[in-house]
């Protein structure tokens, strides 16, 4: 494989007519790194993709992929491959001739045994005879995957390679491709709409909303960190709830919630007074009694195998909570007292 390239975005617009589906982007995905730009539906994350891959071309800003300007170049001449939703396999070849069409029309002779190395990389060298109907969802993913990597592009695309698949093979093949972009050093731009894919691949997250970038962090840095109220609702779950600040004391102060509850938590730079605060349903604590002044009455109780959802009502609004421990189930109707875990407390700012 070729030496992993950076690719760099700076003040990069896309608009088409009256609508602009990009707007004033700038981001620097490291060299063999994974990088996800994550958003809903319309957020320009896809668009954004295909500007990387040239398949579209800006209308304001350059992109430079391994320090060269490919503003204008077309996707012939920029090195890169990509992987598309559909797999967009040719029904009429076997998985071989999927795989070593690329290098095959270039005239390489080695063509199909480049091909049959990548396919062994992807674990699927003894299907290569087979035609793309006689395969999985999975295994159609792969030789996309396989024929993407045979061309030896120093930049790998993703569009949201995972969402013709079902959840347990989702994960597997996710693990897969990342176990693949580590052990290469590939670098990768991974397009999806799904927080938690985004979370278990990405060394770096550009999370967009609206045309533009909202935050740009390692997933632990948006999870725990997150900008403002659209990044603390869309990674993961969070119940936003107003609080009150207290005095800095260094980096952290003092947060109460509803009046009743005191927890330290840092500060971040915003001023005392009133606040909004995310919390993470994994970090509330529920348990029967009256060991916190802060308490609530458990509405929903639902189990889901390897943890227990409970919505629970208390004076600071509705909470999301989620416990990990099931041998313990409260039922619905109950009163509980509620406190914080050490973690996945944060103040949004805004």
């Amino acid at each position: 494989m070729k030496k992993a390239a950076d690719v760099e975005f700076r003040g990069v617009v896309k608009r088409y007519g009256a609508v602009t589906a990009v707007d004033g982007v700038s981001f620097r995905i490291e060299p063999g790194t994974l990088a996800t730009l994550l958003g809903p539906s319309g957020c320009g994350k896809t668009t954004t993709l295909r500007l990387i891959a040239g398949l579209e071309m800006v209308s304001e800003g350059s992109i430079t992929i391994g320090g060269r300007d490919v503003t204008s170049a077309p996707a012939s001449e920029r090195d890169v491959s990509m992987v598309f939703q559909s797999y967009a396999l040719f029904p009429h070849m076997n998985v071989l001739e999927n795989v070593a069409y690329g290098p095959s029309v270039s005239g390489d002779r080695a063509a199909k045994d480049k091909a049959h190395d990548k396919l062994r990389m992807v674990g699927l060298d003894a299907y290569a005879s087979r035609m793309p109907s006689e395969l999985s969802g999975g295994q159609q993913q792969r030789v996309a995957v396989a024929r993407a990597l045979v061309l030896e592009p120093q930049v790998l695309l993703f569009d949201e390679p995972l969402s013709n698949l079902d959840a347990k093979l989702r994960r597997r093949v996710r693990e897969e491709i990342r176990e693949l972009q580590q052990s290469l050093g590939l670098t990768v731009a991974y397009v999806t709409h799904d927080q938690q894919e985004a979370l278990a691949v990405s060394d770096q997250i550009i999370v967009m909303s609206n045309a533009r970038i909202a935050q740009i962090g390692a997933p632990r840095e948006l999870y725990e960190a997150p900008r403002d109220r659209f990044v603390a609702d869309f990674i993961g779950d969070a119940n936003l709830v107003e609080a009150e600040l207290g005095p800095h004391r260094g980096s952290r102060a003092p947060l109460r919630l509803g009046g009743l509850l005191e927890v330290e938590i840092e500060h971040r730079g915003i001023a005392p007074g009133a606040v909004r605060v995310a919390i993470r349903p994994e970090s509330i604590v529920l348990e029967n009694g009256n060991d916190s002044p802060l308490r609530g009455t458990v509405g929903k109780a639902a189990y889901l195998g390897t943890h227990m959802e409970y919505t629970v009502a208390t004076p600071v609004g509705q909470l999301f909570v989620v416990d990990r421990d099931v041998s313990r189930p409260i039922a619905a109707g109950t009163e509980v007292s509620i406190t914080l875990a050490g973690h996945g407390v944060a103040l949004v700012p805004g």
